[in-house]
C-alpha cells in the first residue's frame, strides 16, 4: 500500500511538517530529540524503502558521528573537564553533549525534509499558496524540488559525457578538471533553459490570474477533519508543555535538565504520537485493509 498520510489534504500534510520542523529545530531536550530522530528515520524508510535505509546508514549516521566529534574539539565551554588535548585545550562533558544534541537536530531536520519532499509535491504546495502568493509559491515549489531533480539531470549528463570519454573520472587531473567544468557548463545551461521554459509555460496557462483553478483538486473530508483536530490537540499540548519548560535543557556552563513529573511524561508521550502520526495512520489503514480483504 502507498503512504496513507500523503493521501490526506495538502493543508493537513503542510501543517504537520511545519510542526515537526519547528519542534525538531527548537527542542534540544534529549528525549524530544530521540523521539524526533527515530520517527523521521522510520518514516523516511517507510516512504522510500531500502533507498532511505541505505541513505540513513551510509550518510546520515557518519554525519551525526562526525558533527558530534567535531564540536568538542572547537568548543571548550563547560565546567566538567574530562581531559586535555596536546595543545592544552580541554574537552568538557558539556561540549560533547551539546555536539551530540546539535548533530541529532541537524540530521533530524534533513530526514524530515526528505519526507516532506516525498509527501508535499509541487501541485500540493501550489494548491495551498497559489491563490494567495502565486509568484512566491511557484518559486518555492521550484526551489524545493531543485535538489532531487537537478541531481537526476546531473547523472544523465555525466553518463552521456562518460560514453564519449569526458567524465570527471576519466583522464589525468587536468582532463578531469576540464571535464568537470564542461559538465557544470552543460548543467547551468540546462537549468537556465528549464527555468525560462517553466516560466513561459506557467504564463501561457494563466497561472496567477483571478479565477484560475488548480490542476489537482483536493477535498477536505471527514477523515481530514478528524486528523486535523487530533493533530492540533497534540500541537497545543506540546506547546503548553514547552511553555512550562518540560523541553528545556541547559548545556553551559553545566548540564541542567528540568525535573520529570507526570505532566512532563505526558508531554513526551503526546510528542511521540505527534511525530509518529504518519506511521500510526499507515498501520491503522493496513489493519483495516487486511480486515476487509479477509472478509471477501
Amino acid at each position: 500500500m502507498r503512504d496513507s498520510f500523503s493521501t490526506y489534504h495538502p493543508l493537513v500534510n503542510f501543517v504537520y511538517f511545519v510542526a515537526v520542523f519547528l519542534c525538531s529545530m527548537v527542542f534540544m531536550h534529549p528525549i524530544f530529540q530521540a523521539i524526533a530522530l527515530i520517527s523521521s528515520a522510520l518514516y523516511s524508510v517507510m516512504l522510500k524503502g531500502k533507498k532511505a535505509a541505505k541513505f540513513n546508514l551510509l550518510y546520515m549516521t557518519p554525519l551525526l558521528v562526525l558533527m558530534a566529534v567535531m564540536n568538542p574539539i572547537f568548543n571548550h565551554a563547560g565546567v566538567t573537564i574530562l581531559f586535555y588535548l596536546q595543545n592544552g585545550n580541554p574537552i568538557t562533558l558539556e561540549s560533547i553533549l551539546f555536539g551530540i544534541a546539535a548533530a541529532c537536530m541537524y540530521v533530524t531536520v534533513i530526514l524530515w525534509f526528505s519526507c516532506y519532499n516525498a509527501v508535499m509535491t509541487s501541485d500540493k504546495f501550489i494548491y495551498i499558496f497559489g491563490k494567495i502568493f502565486p509568484a512566491l509559491s511557484l518559486i518555492l515549489s521550484m526551489v524545493l524540488r531543485f535538489v532531487p531533480r537537478y541531481l537526476a539531470q546531473l547523472k544523465v549528463i555525466s553518463n552521456a559525457q562518460k560514453c564519449i570519454g569526458r567524465d570527471i573520472s576519466q583522464g589525468n587531473i587536468l582532463d578531469r578538471s576540464r571535464n568537470g567544468i564542461r559538465i557544470l557548463s552543460i548543467m547551468t545551461t540546462w537549468a537556465l533553459e528549464n527555468a525560462i521554459e517553466t516560466a513561459d509555460s506557467m504564463k501561457s496557462r494563466g497561472y496567477g490570474l483571478p479565477g484560475r483553478t488548480s490542476f489537482s483538486t483536493f477535498r477536505f473530508d471527514n477523515r481530514d477533519k478528524v486528523v486535523s483536530l487530533i493533530m492540533l490537540v497534540f500541537i497545543v499540548f506540546v506547546g503548553v508543555g514547552a511553555w512550562q519548560g518540560y523541553n528545556t535543557i541547559r548545556f553551559f556552563p553545566s548540564i541542567h535538565v528540568a525535573e520529570k513529573s507526570p505532566l512532563s511524561v505526558a508531554v513526551y508521550i503526546v510528542y511521540g504520537f505527534l511525530c509518529m502520526m504518519p506511521l500510526v495512520i499507515q498501520i491503522v489503514e493496513e489493519i483495516k485493509w487486511r480486515f476487509i480483504t479477509s472478509r471477501i
